[in-house]
């Protein structure tokens, strides 16, 4: 048989796609297209029509017809059966039969045609290996990515390890240079001639400090005196007297100007320390969260996680042996994770933090974390903040959008609210309904949308505005971001108990929720 074209099209003749085998003009397989159509006659049991050139065998599928278009000389039978394959292979790759889904994979089909098929012929394949052709799947390929990750991996450990060598080797080149800066002179040899000393007698150390003086240059300079006369050589002066002597003269000139006060460095601003935070106890704990969100325009959450982790920080000796207690809310599966030297157990049984071994205290004076947790979702229950942007076109060029949020999770009291807006460039909105404040950035071209605070008395607020000069898609992705003083995993401590005599020890904590990424695209 040859094969001269295979294409999909609607019953009212209507060409999705075609794929042509054989050398032929455009407009000669556009003429037997068109032509399909007007051949087609109702009351028919058969599904194939020939001409004096052509013979068009065909197959419903569903509000398509699966068309090929052969030679009248092709043996129809083949001709069924290449059919029957090609009308196979299209639900391989599309779920449905509709135009839109036929389109969207037209790239693949195409493919998958030119395996059955190849100058007008048909190659013996079935529908497994033509899925395995189009995935041009290659062991050999498999086997070089692997390698090449391999040696990849090498040679990031080799550079991670050259890296630890020059840091070990700076850091004993540190070493000795601050040895050599507190010995005798300056010139760094106190500290050996000090180690020779001792093993070998004061002898050695007498010679060696005789031959370090004499082997030190004596300097050959002598002062020259300052010639009497000017001189044109770069004269360096106090920046802060010429600077006082030019608005002298600006002013004897009768300008009105103010001079600067420069603030002199002192000891206390040139010594900057880094000072404890304010009002805390001597066991303070942070527990804080980071959350990344994206929104799909139309719904579906394409991702929800959340990262937090708890900090412990212990300023006194008799508060290093506690316990931390916490209540934990949580019916969505959020997984918690204590440090290795946390006691699980406990945890688990009892929701304390404390060490496995309780005769040991917490470290001093740092930030230690003793806890962890982690979620990822793509439920859009699990969304906080849930943001409706519905932009449409008013006929004139622009759009008119509507805004709303929810507060989904009222749990939670978020605070600094911002709702980001893109526009089109040199695009002015107007804004006709707003809950909350709003501010245009011309300079950014966006519009942003603000609340002090959300909680469950407002939980939900729209905006509404008009701008020119653009079309639906300017007004994405839409950028959300608030903090709070609630997690997001619904953790609290309740108590801090020391170990001795389970006593309660005052302790003071914070929370915190900010949001790293929260995208509608």
């Amino acid at each position: 048989m040859v094969l001269i074209a295979a294409a999909v099209c609607t019953k009212a003749g209507k060409v999705i796609f075609s794929r042509q085998f054989v050398e032929m003009t455009k407009a000669r397989i556009e003429g037997l297209l068109s032509a399909f159509p007007k051949l087609m006659s109702s009351g028919k049991q058969h599904t194939f029509v020939e001409t004096e050139s052509v013979r068009y065998v065909y197959q419903p599928l569903d509000r398509l017809y699966m068309l090929l278009i052969t030679t009248k000389a092709s043996n129809i039978l083949e001709d069924l059966e290449t059919l029957r394959l090609f009308s196979r292979v299209i639900p391989e790759y599309c779920h449905s039969m509709d135009e839109a889904e036929i389109l969207d994979n037209a790239f693949n089909l195409i493919f998958a045609f030119d395996e059955i098929v190849a100058l007008g012929y048909r190659e013996s394949v079935n529908l497994a290996q033509i899925r395995t052709f189009v995935e041009m799947d290659s062991h050999e390929e498999k086997v070089y990515q692997a390698v090449r990750q391999t040696q990849e991996r090498e040679a990031k450990n080799k550079m991670r390890e050259k890296a630890k060598e020059l840091h070990r080797q700076k850091m004993e080149n540190a070493k000795r240079g601050i040895k050599g800066s507190s010995s005798y002179g300056g010139s760094g040899g106190f500290g050996a001639n000090s180690t020779m000393s001792a093993m070998g007698g004061g002898s050695n150390f007498k010679s060696s400090t005789d031959n370090v003086t004499s082997e030190v240059p004596r300097s050959s300079y002598t002062p020259i005196s300052k010639p009497a006369g000017p001189t044109k050589a770069m004269k360096l002066t106090n920046k802060g007297r010429d600077a006082e002597s030019f608005i002298e003269s600006l002013k004897s000139e009768g300008e009105n100007v103010v001079a600067p006060v420069v603030s002199k460095p002192t000891s206390t601003s040139q010594k900057i320390t880094s000072a404890p935070p304010e009002n805390i106890d001597l066991v303070h704990l942070r527990l804080e969260e980071r959350m990344v969100v994206e929104i799909g325009r139309d719904g579906g959450v394409r991702n929800l996680e959340v990262h937090g982790f708890s900090t412990l920080r212990i300023s006194d000796e008799k508060f290093g042996r506690i316990r931390v207690c916490l209540e934990n809310k949580d019916q969505r599966g959020i997984q918690l994770q204590t440090h290795p030297n946390v006691d699980k157990e406990l945890f688990k049984l009892k929701s304390q933090i404390g060490l496995k071994n309780p005769s040991k205290p917490f470290p001093m004076h740092t930030d230690v974390g003793v806890l962890k947790w982690r979620f990822h979702s793509t439920d859009e229950s699990s969304v906080p903040l849930s943001i409706n942007c519905w932009p449409s076109e008013n006929g004139q060029g622009g759009c008119d959008v509507n805004i709303e949020y929810e507060l989904e999770h009222t749990h939670l009291e978020l605070n600094e609210v911002r709702i980001t807006i893109p526009l089109s460039i040199g695009s002015n909105p107007v804004v006709a309904e707003c809950d909350g404040e709003y501010n245009h950035d011309s300079r950014k071209n966006v519009l942003v949308w603000s609340m002090a605070i959300l909680d469950s008395s407002n939980k939900t607020g729209s905006l509404e505005f008009s701008a020119p000069n653009c079309n639906p898609d300017d007004f994405f992705p839409l950028q959300v971001s608030f903090v709070s003083k609630q997690t997001y995993a619904n953790l609290k401590i309740t108590e801090v108990l020391q170990v001795d005599d389970n006593s309660p020890a005052k302790y003071s904590s914070e929370t915190v929720l900010f949001t790293d990424k929260y995208e509608i695209v």
